[in-house]
């Protein structure tokens, strides 16, 4: 089900309808290098319960975010990556690592973001 946009009260409600949940940021961040399997978004995201990252990448898919590309192998394999209308939050994504970066950084914690993207 897509989002109506007189639903919203603002762009901040829209924005978190499209990208807010638990993972969707991460698995988002995570796609921004290029397409990953399943079981690759897997292993980056360990604390994704299978069926909560499924559910997730599910949603994202279904908002046009993430295109779900089911590879005719054997066993079949799934490959995620964003669409352009995904690559169009990469500037929030960024804006996000470094606000979380300065936070950390205030905390003395190395962010893991840092080591992910240059």
């Amino acid at each position: 089900m897509e989002p109506i946009p007189s639903q919203f009260n603002c762009p901040v409600e829209a924005t978190l309808s499209l990208i807010g949940g638990k993972y969707k940021p991460l698995i988002l961040w995570h796609l921004v290098e290029g397409p990953l399997h399943y079981m690759e978004l897997q292993r980056r995201i360990p604390r994704a319960t299978p069926k909560m990252l499924s559910q997730q990448l599910r949603d994202l898919a279904q908002c046009g975010m993430v295109r779900r590309e089911v590879l005719p192998e054997k066993p079949p394999k799934t490959l995620y990556s964003l669409t352009p209308f995904g690559q169009s939050v990469i500037p929030v994504l960024d804006a996000m690592c470094t606000w979380g970066e300065d936070y950390l950084d205030s905390l003395s914690v190395t962010p893991c973001c840092a080591s992910d993207k240059g």
